[in-house]
């Protein structure tokens, strides 16, 4: 979040979708009535620091960070906000003020506070008072989002308990003070919308994103047959494949797999962002593996699929399209399709704010590509490309004195592909630097001699190197 960014929700003014609300020393009364407004209807960000007339008042700087727990708290919390819906708000820098940033995201459950439904027009927040009304909140909600579909005979016995243990673990590393460390599973379930009752059927019972998230494979497979993502490699054998996973399991573990299967077949390009490493493929692949599982149409029958070639990593997902064509950084409004099950993948920290992952890989595939012409197409197929021109020939600049004089050149060759882009298989070492397959397998064992690098993953599928 940058000035800028603020810049240009203040200068867009109040509306549907943005609230401004003075908050100096204490939360707004007020607050939490916009906060259910916007969970209800189409999600919103609220300001709070600024007044209706756009005047920067500021939020006391030695109560800012109390505001900001006092926000997360009581948006945990169901005697406030029923059912919770935990925010992050964020404290802003801003013209020499800090002011305090809340996304709220559409939710796909009615939420109440001090026991009242608020919904929201371009006038503001207003509460539905008749039963027409509610329940025709409740039939919009249930008719929108898929994952809200609930499956009365699903029990806690059709989950994989070391998955639920797995991601309760990982939230509470991630977020040691998040409030959902102290819950129950049971609580937990409820909390997090993963376990709902419909107030027009009176069904009641753990959601499709519940069993999605956690489920056993068989049981997944019995109650969303056609759900599965098909993974291949397409890097010397562009008519077939080199590599191929189908993913049925649940979205805890198909997100482990694709990442493997990303790390398995993309190079990794050393790069230091101040003075730390980071990983650019994992900055970029994370992104587009976590919304690939986040917003898929999951009624849709048409099977996800994950492909990487040799130049480019190309994406199909079903989808229900909230706009249609080219989405770019700046051109579209974010829309959660399974709010909660991304509820779930941003407290584990394998996503980010709503909207951010678009403009994520626009940044690092320049640095880890050289190029930007990546294409998010929104329709009821979402399309995405992912181009890749890592340059090689770098490669032939550092023949240098770094290295053992023992190797000869195609050895150092070998040597520096592999330190440059880690992770790559002897074949795909062959194909990219244009050296014959039995050759580059000598190279590779007398690096492996002199312990220079070392191989990793099963014989099964094909192992690859590292240093």
């Amino acid at each position: 979040m940058d000035s800028k960014k603020i810049q240009n929700i203040i200068s867009k003014g109040e509306g549907l979708r943005i609230e401004f609300k003075k908050a100096k020393n204490k939360l707004p009364n007020n607050l939490f009535e916009t906060v259910c407004a916007f969970l209800n209807k189409n999600g919103g960000e609220i300001l709070l620091g600024i007044d209706d007339n756009k005047n920067i008042e500021g939020i006391n700087e030695k109560t800012a960070e109390q505001l900001v727990k006092e926000i997360a708290n009581l948006s945990s919390n169901p005697q406030k906000l029923f059912p919770s819906f935990l925010l992050e708000p964020k404290i802003i820098d801003f013209q020499g003020k800090k002011i305090i940033y809340i996304f709220v995201p559409t939710s796909s459950q009615v939420h109440k506070t001090a026991n009242k439904i608020y919904d929201r027009n371009i006038d503001g927040d207003f509460i539905l008072q008749t039963d027409t009304q509610i329940k025709q909140l409740y039939f919009r909600k249930s008719s929108e989002y898929t994952e809200n579909k609930i499956y009365p005979f699903l029990t806690e016995d059709d989950f994989a308990k070391e998955i639920v243990l797995r991601t309760r673990k990982i939230i509470r590393i991630n977020r040691p003070n998040h409030p959902w460390n102290e819950l129950t599973n049971d609580e937990f379930y409820r909390i997090a919308g993963l376990y709902r009752k419909d107030y027009i059927t009176g069904e009641e019972g753990f959601t499709m994103s519940a069993l999605l998230l956690f489920g056993k494979s068989e049981t997944i497979g019995s109650a969303v047959p056609h759900y599965k993502i098909d993974a291949m490699a397409k890097i010397v054998d562009t008519n077939r494949y080199d590599d191929r996973i189908n993913i049925r399991c649940n979205l805890i573990t198909a997100y482990d797999r694709l990442m493997e299967f990303v790390e398995k077949h993309l190079a990794d390009k050393f790069y230091l962002q101040g003075s730390q490493r980071i990983s650019l493929r994992e900055k970029i692949f994370r992104e587009i593996v976590a919304n690939i599982l986040i917003h898929r149409e999951y009624a849709n029958a048409f099977p996800t699929s994950f492909v990487i070639y040799k130049d480019r990593v190309v994406c199909k997902n079903a989808n229900k399209p909230y706009q249609w064509g080219e989405l770019k950084p700046g051109n579209f409004e974010p829309f959660p399709k399974n709010p909660h099950i991304a509820q779930i993948f941003t407290q584990m920290g394998r996503s980010e704010e709503l909207g951010t992952g678009i403009n994520n890989v626009y940044r690092y595939n320049k640095i880890y590509s050289n190029v930007e012409n990546n294409e998010f197409i929104e329709e009821d197929i979402f399309v995405t490309t992912i181009p890749l021109e890592i340059l090689n020939d770098e490669l032939n600049d550092e023949l240098n004195d770094e290295l053992n004089d023992e190797l000869n050149d195609g050895q150092k060759k070998v040597y520096l592909y592999i330190k440059k882009y880690s992770g790559k298989m002897a074949k795909h070492i062959s194909s990219e630097l244009n050296i014959p397959f039995g050759t580059v397998d000598r190279h590779i064992r007398v690096l492996l001699k002199l312990e220079l690098i070392e191989r990793r993953g099963s014989k099964k599928t094909g192992g690859y190197y590292v240093l």
